[in-house]
């Protein structure tokens, strides 16, 4: 069909398709437009010497040492370890994050064994637990994947069990009434429902990933980005951290553009069923 209608409307077919590539580009340019402002005064502050680069180096010193670290292989040694632990911890988490949302949003018992320690455990600061997963974990790579974990599962559960309990209750008494079994409920009704509030926990879930692989790295690790970062502030090296932490920021918005093409792939039918594309 969609070949059909280009052969019978070449010209605007090809219009339509040169306004959304020009389109996208304008909104690519002015989604960063403010990063390069910033950037730019930022540099221009550090030349005019309002900003000493003993405190805070400038974008020009950071991106030659980000270069010279990656030619003496000590960025890319570290960074594969962080993507390690980071990966490790965000797939264990968001799987304990969905049993968890499952057993709690399926079932009233489930809901009143689980709910409670959840909602209790998410606010605990997760700097007081790191003495207490050394003590119990040792200092290996371990205690590092299950801190990500740890922080990881919490939005993955929280968005999922809210998804799970907004499912319209008319639904559920459709499938009772076509005599899907309770398997087939939750496979056919009940997860594509909650799958949008679950992308948007997994949104959450990753930026929350870095943020906990920061601690992690920081105590008593030998490798990794944190770990880089832990010895240039030994030697004052504020360039060195600034290239850690353009890493973590770089690493974030990466995943969380791999989310959300994700989402938009996995939720294609919403756009179809409303008719909408999204809020310009």
């Amino acid at each position: 069909m969609v070949e059909l209608v280009m052969n019978l409307f070449p010209a605007r077919t090809a219009s339509r398709q040169r306004s959304l590539s020009s389109g996208g580009l304008l909104r690519f340019c002015r989604r960063y437009l403010s990063v390069a402002l910033l950037l730019l005064l930022w540099q221009a502050g550090a030349q005019a010497g309002l900003v000493p680069s003993r405190l805070l180096a400038s974008p020009v010193q950071i991106v030659q040492t980000a270069w010279s670290l990656t030619l003496d292989r000590t960025l890319p040694q570290n960074l594969l370890v962080s993507l390690g632990r980071a990966g490790a911890g965000l797939v264990l988490g968001i799987a304990i994050g969905v049993v968890l949302a499952l057993v709690a949003g399926l079932s009233r018992l489930g809901e009143d064994i689980i709910d409670a320690p959840m909602q209790m455990a998410r606010t605990l600061p997760a700097l007081a637990l790191v003495p207490l997963f050394i003590l119990w974990f040792g200092i290996g790579e371990l205690p590092k994947i299950l801190l990500v974990a740890l922080g990881v599962k919490f939005p993955v559960y929280l968005n999922l069990y809210k998804g799970i309990r907004s499912i319209d209750p008319k639904l559920i008494e459709l499938a009772k009434t076509l005599g899907l079994s309770r398997w087939k409920t939750i496979r056919d009704i009940i997860i594509p429902g909650a799958l949008p509030d679950l992308l948007v926990g997994i949104r959450f879930a990753v930026g929350i990933s870095w943020l906990m692989l920061v601690v992690a790295e920081q105590v008593n690790a030998d490798s990794g980005i944190g770990h880089m970062m832990m010895d240039a502030e030994d030697f004052l090296r504020t360039d060195i951290i600034l290239v850690g932490l353009a890493v973590y920021a770089v690493l974030g918005l990466l995943s969380d553009q791999i989310v959300r093409l994700a989402e938009g792939r996995l939720l294609i039918w919403r756009g179809r069923t409303t008719g909408q594309g999204g809020i310009g």
